[in-house]
């Protein structure tokens, strides 16, 4: 039985070594069929190209020649060439022995004694490719804004220059037109003459055009527009209104209009309260002054749409102007009767306040009259009306004031408006028990001397022409005096009336009246306005603005 056994095992030792040598043998016989697969094979020529290295390179911190990683000590330390290139010591130096001394990067000229060991743990190279560009960019922007904010300077110095220019001749065409006038009335005068006026009176207009609707523009849906105002340099019509969108935006602002295209624009918040005066100067950069009842006058720039200057006069200011012989002094009625002079160069606060002499009623209207070379008036000042009669302060040698009361109706004057070229200026009056009628009164002012041998003088305001409206005058309304669009030398009259709710237009030479231009709700505002020798007339209400045109 144990012999049995025996040869049973033996028979499968000898049974499983025969596999694994069967087994063995295959797998010999894949490794001579690789081997012969691999001799069969022509190998490549090693170019000469710079071999790649993988992305471990991008780290830093493997040799282009081994793809191995360097090291900090011992034969494979980290070296350079003086190109810049990183390698292992033990390599480069291989390198080039048998590479006739080129880098195997950048092939650049190098030999032994070019290498340096550098002595750093871990070297890795930031990249800052892109923040160079950006430097490099910003570099170029700083170089063209320097240059476009030297031609900004330099086109600002010229503008500066033509503007001035530009004031002196327009105060040249006033002086000469003031002539003209003077001249005209003189010849009406003589004997033989088909025209017969009185002392003081204008030529009557023999014109048979007359304005024509162009435009109307609906400001505000809800009313409560009061004032507007023209600026001449930039060909736009703003006018005061609330805020169209008061839960966001609140308080009272302006509308711009193009008068060149006839379109409307945006909308320009400056108070938080009613605007009651807004004026522009003769300056070209399109600054307009405001004047509300939340005791501020402002300076806005219409170039950038936002206010610049904010002087606070304690008191609720109903009125304003520029002075229009130096255009860094504006004024401010206030609605004690007070007027604050202000110095544009000092921000702080008022220069100068102008207390008036007798009752304090709120300054209704400021006028500003320029020096001119007119025989009737030579001097400049300011002409303030109150509810109460009117006051010309005379402009002497620096920068004082002196008061001239006019002798004008008591009580119930609501505005005064002025023609500066021929001296004239018109005074609007409520009904009374004498006088039923509003009535708009056109004077000529007028200096003599107090004395011979004195250098006072006494300022008077001679009556040339009476117009009458309608029975009703609720409103503070605005009118117009200005020279006819003819240019002959005559002068027109435009007042609103309440009763008819229109604006009437009369001829201040003969008194006749030669319009009626119709409007849905009380005219509060009239404004005479020229672009491109196209004479055009503004009348606003308190919701929309009708622009006519002269032809």
């Amino acid at each position: 039985m144990l012999s049995l056994v025996s040869t049973q095992v033996q028979a499968e030792l000898s049974q499983a070594s025969s596999q694994a040598s069967t087994e063995h043998g295959g797998h010999e016989d894949e490794e001579a069929e690789v081997q012969q697969k691999r001799v069969r094979t022509p190998l490549k020529k090693p170019e000469p190209s710079v071999p790649v290295a993988p992305l471990d390179e991008e780290e830093g911190d493997t040799c282009a020649i081994c793809f191995e990683q360097w090291t900090n000590a011992g034969d494979h330390r980290l070296s350079a060439l003086r190109c810049g290139h990183l390698f292992g010591y033990t390599c480069i130096e291989r390198w080039l022995k048998g590479q006739a001394g080129k880098c195997p990067q950048c092939n650049k000229k190098a030999k032994r004694s070019d290498i340096v060991i550098l002595y750093a743990r871990t070297l890795k190279a930031l990249d800052t490719s892109e923040q160079e560009r950006m430097k490099s960019s910003l570099e170029k922007e700083q170089k063209l804004r320097r240059q476009a904010e030297l031609e900004s300077a330099q086109s600002r110095l010229q503008l500066q220059v033509l503007t001035d220019e530009c004031s002196k001749l327009r105060k040249q065409v006033q002086e000469l037109k003031a002539l003209v006038a003077q001249h005209n009335m003189s010849a009406s005068q003589q004997p033989g003459s088909s025209r017969t006026c009185i002392p003081g009176s204008l030529p009557s207009s023999q014109s048979q055009r007359k304005y024509h609707l162009e435009k109307v523009f609906v400001v505000s849906q809800t009313g409560n527009c009061r004032v507007m105002a023209y600026c001449d340099s930039l060909s736009c019509l703003v006018v005061s209104q609330p805020s169209p969108q008061s839960t966001f935006i609140p308080g009272c602002g302006v509308k711009m209009m193009s008068v060149a295209n006839l379109k409307s624009s945006q909308y320009i918040p400056i108070h938080s309260k009613q605007i009651r005066g807004l004026a522009f100067g003769s300056r070209a950069d399109g600054l307009l002054l405001s004047a509300a009842l939340d005791n501020t006058l402002k300076l806005t720039s219409l170039a950038t749409n936002t206010v610049v200057q904010t002087y606070n006069a304690g008191r609720p200011v109903w009125s304003c102007c520029w002075c229009l012989d130096d255009t860094n002094y504006i004024y401010a009625g206030l609605v004690n009767g007070s007027i604050m002079i202000y110095d544009l160069r000092d921000t702080n606060s008022h220069v100068q306040e102008l207390v008036p002499q007798k009752s304090r009623c709120p300054m209704v209207s400021l006028s500003y009259l320029p020096r001119m070379a007119s025989v009737s008036l030579p001097y400049g000042g300011i002409l303030a009306g109150t509810l109460e009669g009117a006051c010309f302060w005379e402009q002497k040698a620096g920068n004082s004031y002196r008061p001239h009361h006019l002798p004008l109706e008591p009580g119930g004057c609501i505005d005064i408006q002025t023609e500066i070229s021929t001296r004239h200026c018109l005074a609007t009056y409520r009904p009374s028990k004498n006088n039923p009628c509003v009535r708009c009164v056109m004077m000529e002012l007028t200096c003599s001397p107090l004395t011979e041998a004195s250098e006072d003088v006494v300022y008077s305001s001679n009556p040339v022409q009476t117009f009458s409206a309608g029975p009703t005058c609720k409103l503070l309304t605005k009118n117009a005096i200005f020279q006819s669009p003819e240019e002959d030398g005559s002068v027109f009259v435009c007042a609103g009336d309440e009763a008819s709710n229109s604006a009437l237009l009369w001829d201040a030479g003969s008194g006749s009246l030669l319009q009626k231009l119709q409007a849905d709700l009380p005219v509060l505002d009239i404004c005479p306005l020229e672009m491109n020798q196209t004479h055009l007339l503004a009348t606003l209400t308190e919701k929309t603005v009708k622009i006519y045109k002269w032809q």
